[in-house]
């Protein structure tokens, strides 16, 4: 995937990948409304209110979707500075839809591309429907999220973009920043939704995949990490940028 993305890409892939919800919306929905006649006024009432609920977050999760993945310059990565003649590193969890516009991007840089994605601890339906429908670019190297196979400081930067927030744990989780940390002599790219209220009205009860600001910054934190910028990319996307703590800005 380079930086040409097709019209609706973003929209289509969300849909792809995660058309159990949907499907299930639908359900609920027909079955709302086959079953309404049955009750009385002040219930039936009841179940519109509920019928329109379902219905508009469902659109809303659509309309917010295609706003952030196709109508937006998320996908142009701005806030990556110049990553010509860098070591850069990127880590993906399944699906990796970046690594090709890094590239084109910046096509001096030396860029090492992995994947942390281990079906037994990471089992949402969503990431095999993707991996099955972009399998993982050539020369990615499967890698452990608590052991990166790198030397200390091997790397210029490293990117991590919709992917840490798969790491359930949150031992794991710092774990794997650590490692990011270690391997990393420069600043820590991650682009995340936040449990904010932003995703809330967008996403409903999607939001308690992603975690809230306050948990990020904990993990951040209890890596050895500091956040020296944080970047808002819609009001929906959040990228922050990381140090090591002592590294000047």
């Amino acid at each position: 995937m380079g930086l040409n993305r097709r019209p609706m890409q973003g929209v289509a892939n969300i849909v792809r990948f995660n058309w159990h919800f949907y499907l299930s919306a639908v359900a609920v929905c027909c079955v709302l409304a086959v079953g309404m006649p049955t009750f009385s006024l002040s219930i039936q009432m009841v179940l519109i209110g509920v019928l329109g609920v379902v219905g508009f977050s469902s659109v809303i999760s659509l309309v917010v979707s295609f706003f952030v993945y196709d109508l937006s310059d998320l996908y142009q990565l701005n806030w990556v500075e110049d990553g010509n003649g860098k070591t850069l590193l990127t880590v993906n969890a399944g699906f990796d839809e970046t690594s090709d516009i890094i590239t084109a991007k910046f096509p001096q840089a030396r860029l090492t591309m992995c994947d942390f994605y281990n079906p037994e601890r990471h089992t949402e339906q969503s990431i095999k429907r993707a991996r099955r429908r972009y399998p993982p670019l050539r020369n990615t190297i499967s890698v452990r999220t608590d052991k990166l196979p790198f030397s200390e400081n091997a790397f210029d930067d490293a990117i991590v973009i919709f992917s840490a927030h798969e790491i359930r744990n949150p031992v794991e989780r710092m774990c794997f920043f650590s490692e990011l940390r270690r391997v990393t002599s420069g600043r820590i790219f991650v682009t995340e939704h936040l449990r904010d209220l932003n995703n809330v009205l967008a996403y409903t009860v999607g939001v308690f995949h992603f975690y809230s600001r306050k948990n990020w910054m904990d993990t951040f934190s209890a890596a050895n990490l500091r956040v020296v910028r944080e970047i808002k990319t819609t009001p929906f996307i959040t990228t922050f940028v990381l140090e090591k703590h002592g590294t000047s800005a």
